[in-house]
């Protein structure tokens, strides 16, 4: 039972190309006689009758490379993007309440999901308490001007 068990096993110098998948390699400028004797089918002369073309060459179309716009600058992919409130949004809170990025999702001043930050757009009359991931030097003025308090919230 053991030997018909060998036998029957498939292996890898068993395996053979589908019949009719493989066909041989046409020769080419072997000769006048033949069909493909001479030119070797590439007709005379010009650029594609020679051994290269020259990489990109699309036929005389503009190619692909000068198509496309060039390259300018690149795009950093550790850049830190925030969210955007000024403080005349603020106005909208009663005084000395807290101001946090979660009270501003749900009020629908903030939009987008991470980091929040403060900038100075508008004027405060108000003191508030602020806690918010970044401010702009102006933000932070007009709040402790306003009596109000910022708080930097750490990552």
């Amino acid at each position: 039972m053991a030997d018909e068990e060998k036998n029957t096993k498939l292996q890898l110098h068993h395996l053979r190309p589908a019949p009719g998948s493989k066909q041989p390699k046409r020769r080419v400028g072997r000769g006048e006689a033949g069909r493909r004797g001479k030119t070797a089918g590439r007709g005379t002369k010009g650029l594609k009758a020679r051994s290269k073309l020259r990489i990109g060459f699309e036929g005389g179309q503009m190619p692909l490379t000068r198509r496309l716009p060039k390259l300018r600058g690149f795009k950093n992919p550790n850049k830190e993007y925030f969210a955007l409130v000024n403080i005349e949004a603020l106005d909208v809170f009663s005084k000395d309440s807290t101001v946090t990025p979660d009270e501003l999702r749900a009020r629908g001043m903030v939009k987008k999901r991470g980091r929040v930050k403060v900038l100075g757009q508008g004027n405060l009359d108000k003191a508030l308490t602020v806690h918010a991931h970044a401010f702009s030097q102006s933000a932070i003025s007009k709040i402790e001007a306003a009596g109000g308090t910022v708080h930097v919230i750490e990552r």
